[in-house]
């Protein structure tokens, strides 16, 4: 029997769903002699292909089948175990987390762009994969790391705490940067052509005006305030509740208005008077704006100006081809419906979302590149947004956000990236004076924190205090514009003025600023006070 340091032994790769194909299609295509395989499938077909693996040169397998069938792929020994987007193990309690740090593995290799989204502990939750105790146990990084350099962000931290925290930093540098290999796109791809981002801004209409100062008034200001100064799951959940209701509302009165809303009747009667429909554009500015943006680039032109054979040619030649991001797969169902099939119908476009079976992705990936005439491609950010190819298009349109930041940076750059011969457009749909267009300005704070630690720059963090919270609920002029008070109040790096506050609410937000965490309640229920 050969020793274990000679021994064959297969390498494991573990990424997002959607990802999966694409990991075989690029070994096929660029190292056909390494045996890859797919371990996926429903529980038969997995067990079929389980008996093999020992076979193959290469696994591929996603986190969901990693987490549900640890058991059985930890009792084999692995020579390299690659997480792909392994940012997906940041929280180190998860069962996922858990569940891919039981595999024996050789070699351990974490593929990242955005290593740390939200806190510096984050990165030990990574490193407690790559090398387990490296950074110590989590308790003592956290006293040897985390509280330092969150105390010195502190607007009222002492000049020792920041003198505290900057060599917490500079420690924690000197520990990991050995370890970390980042390549900026700028460093390898000196002609990767520029990527332009433009916020593309929309008033609200009526109907979401009267909705949304309602909201704001009516519930926010009597018991937000209250709710956000506890601890408690069920007040931070109503938090959250809130924020959903406003950003449906800020995307379409159609998502809130609901027959359970008790604004509902109202409403419609007022449309019925003015012979008008909840679905129409001229209620939803973004759909109306994310029209006519298509049109500028050239897509759908001919449904409308021209039917001849010449110009709907010359325009499948001619025309940008774009990636369109939502957060919730109903926004795509109401674009597909109202903009689409109602007034676009020449439009060709395929949809990649959460109902896409996970073996066909990749396809639908290929099949875009390379057919110009398809115009479209819908996707939501959660399935789209990472590590897919999607060069063929270099027009990228946000009608959503995410939360995080890098989340959004990360689905700009499906079409941005190697292979690119175009100018990438990237237009962001933003409610001007809304819960929306304070967000977007609150996310450069949790942009900052990925370079603090991953580049020898220090810059500052700030957090949000009740007030600012609350303010995202108000409609009028974003929280950055501020009045004066008394002298002049402490500002971070980018000369924004920086506040201490209620961190625990909002530090979980990234989290639950997903469809998929909101399943369990409805915001017409909280609206009705249920």
């Amino acid at each position: 029997m050969q020793s274990l340091e000679y021994r064959r032994l297969p390498s494991l790769v573990v990424c997002p769903p959607t990802l999966a194909g694409h990991w075989q299609f690029e070994i096929k295509t660029y190292a056909p002699f390494i045996d890859a395989v797919i371990y996926a499938g429903n529980p038969n077909e997995r067990k079929r292909i389980r008996s093999t693996l020992a076979s193959h040169d290469l696994v591929i397998t996603t986190y969901d089948i990693c987490r549900n069938d640890v058991d059985e792929l930890s009792k084999q020994n692995w020579n390299y175990c690659v997480l792909d987007e392994g940012h997906v193990i940041k929280n180190a309690r998860a069962k996922l987390t858990l569940a891919v740090k039981r595999l024996p593995a050789e070699h351990r290799l974490i593929l990242s762009g955005t290593p740390i989204q939200n806190n510096v502990l984050e990165l030990w939750s990574l490193f407690d994969f790559l090398m387990p105790g490296f950074l110590g146990s989590e308790k003592v990084f956290q006293e040897r790391f985390a509280k330092p350099i969150a105390a010195s962000r502190d607007s009222k931290s002492s000049s020792k705490e920041q003198e505290a925290g900057a060599l917490a930093l500079e420690a924690l540098h000197k520990q990991v940067l050995p370890f970390l290999l980042r390549r900026l796109k700028e460093d390898v791809l000196s002609d990767l052509p520029p990527k332009i981002i433009q916020d593309y801004y929309c008033e609200l209409s009526d109907i979401q005006k009267e909705l949304y100062q309602d909201f704001a008034k009516s519930r926010i200001s009597e018991n937000l305030g209250e709710q956000l100064d506890s601890d408690a799951k069920p007040a931070k959940t109503h938090v959250f509740q809130a924020l959903q209701y406003m950003r449906k509302l800020c995307n379409h009165p159609q998502l809130v208005l609901k027959p359970d809303h008790p604004k509902y009747q109202k409403v419609i009667k007022q449309l019925q008077v003015l012979g008008s429909n909840i679905r129409d554009l001229q209620h939803a500015p973004k759909f109306r704006a994310l029209q006519e943006l298509l049109l500028d680039c050239g897509i759908g032109v001919q449904a409308i100006d021209d039917h001849s054979e010449s110009a709907t040619l010359a325009a499948a030649v001619n025309q940008h081809r774009a990636l369109i991001f939502c957060q919730q797969k109903e926004m795509l169902d109401m674009i597909e419906k109202d903009i689409f099939k109602a007034l676009m119908p020449s439009v060709s476009y395929m949809r990649l979302d959460g109902g896409v079976d996970v073996r066909k992705r990749h396809e639908i990936v290929q099949m875009f590149n390379a057919d110009p005439s398809i115009d479209l491609l819908l996707l939501t950010t959660h399935v789209g947004g990472l590590g897919l190819n999607l060069t063929g298009a270099d027009t990228v349109i946000f009608v959503e956000h995410d939360w995080n930041p890098m989340k959004d940076l990360q689905a700009m750059d499906r079409a941005h990236r190697l292979g690119q011969k175009k100018v990438v457009n990237v237009y962001r749909l933003i409610t001007r004076g809304t819960l929306e267009e304070k967000i977007m300005g609150l996310q450069r704070f949790k942009l900052n924190i990925a370079s603090t630690v991953v580049n020898q720059q220090n810059a500052g963090l700030s957090t949000m205090d009740t007030g600012q919270i609350l303010d995202l609920f108000n409609l009028g002029e974003t929280i950055q514009e501020d009045k004066d008070t008394t002298g002049p109040p402490p500002v971070d790096a980018e000369g924004n003025p920086i506040k201490k506050g209620t961190k625990n609410v909002f530090e979980d937000l990234a989290e639950l600023w997903d469809e998929t965490q909101y399943e369990d309640f409805s915001t017409n229920e909280y609206l009705n006070g249920q």
